[in-house]
């Protein structure tokens, strides 16, 4: 199976990816696009420090079924707070980098830290995030997510898998399976016939920037390699979704220089951050009725 293309892109005197219309146009067309050392050692090194030694980190995760015996490891929140992850989330060249590619004025929808662990993580089902989103009241697909490689990710500890050019077959229904929203049945393999699944192999520090209508899943992680992302979820400013429901509404968004992130500590406090339980899950919820009393067991 063929790799996403790491694409080189300039820098600007603040570090930001220099988009050319060839950028934009290639995210268009794929509806992804991978930007190497987004993060450069030493953010990186401050991010992994923290989220690997907070306790309220650890207090936070939870797992979802992957309906094969294993759970993808998971902690989620939806405030961007004042520590790393949320100067991440709120730097130019993530949140600028995703407005860009997206149209126009985004806000943080939501972040999370996946843990696929050595030996025991869990998959996660061919999906599209809208069809998660679709449910929340999000009337357009105007949204998207950046995957940033905290360790290095390859193909025998479950890195991504992205179907090229997908969000262009618009949303697809969603069923449950295990603890997830999934795709699956004819629709699902007349689409894979047609278009290219490409693994995104990534170095620590890496970006994926990708459409929230982008099939794609990955498997579990039976190898030596842990394998951890950071990832930040965006809806544009004139998507607010219509209903209440368990991710953040619009509110707007601060964005910080790059220059933040290298002054943050591991031991910044992640107050505010408004944490996700499993048990609120308004999408799964309208995939199946029972979900929310399944989990309570």
């Amino acid at each position: 199976m063929q790799s996403v293309e790491r694409v080189s892109v300039g820098r600007d005197k603040d570090g930001n990816p220099i988009l050319t219309s060839e950028s934009l146009e290639k995210f268009a067309d794929d509806g992804f696009i991978l930007i190497p050392h987004l993060l450069d050692p030493e953010e990186l090194s401050i991010l992994k420090t923290t989220v690997e030694n907070n306790e309220v980190v650890k207090k936070h995760a939870y797992g979802r079924n992957d309906g094969q015996g294993r759970k993808a490891k998971v902690v989620l929140w939806n405030r961007p707070g004042t520590d790393i992850t949320g100067i991440i989330s709120r730097s130019e060249k993530v949140a600028g980098t995703m407005e860009k590619l997206l149209g126009g004025e985004v806000y943080h929808y939501h972040s999370k830290i996946i843990m696929k662990d050595a030996h025991t993580g869990g998959m996660h089902v061919w999906h599209q995030d809208y069809g998660y989103w679709y449910s929340n009241g999000c009337l357009f697909p105007d949204m998207g997510t950046v995957f940033i490689a905290i360790d290095r990710t390859h193909k025998d500890n479950g890195c991504l898998k992205v179907v090229k050019g997908s969000h262009k077959c618009g949303r697809i229904d969603h069923t449950r399976i295990g603890d997830q929203a999934g795709i699956e049945g004819e629709r699902l393999d007349e689409i894979l016939k047609r278009l290219t699944v490409l693994q995104a192999e990534m170095e620590p520090g890496d970006a994926l920037f990708f459409h929230s209508n982008v099939m794609h899943r990955s498997e579990q992680n039976s190898s030596n390699d842990r394998r951890w992302a950071f990832l930040c979820a965006y809806n544009r400013a004139d998507n607010n979704p219509v209903i209440e429901h368990h991710h953040a509404r619009y509110f707007p968004l601060e964005k910080v220089p790059n220059s933040r992130i290298s002054l943050c500590k591991p031991t910044d406090s992640m107050d505010g951050k408004d944490f996700f339980s499993l048990v609120d899950d308004v999408s799964m919820v309208a995939l199946d009725p029972n979900f929310k009393e399944d989990m309570k067991k």
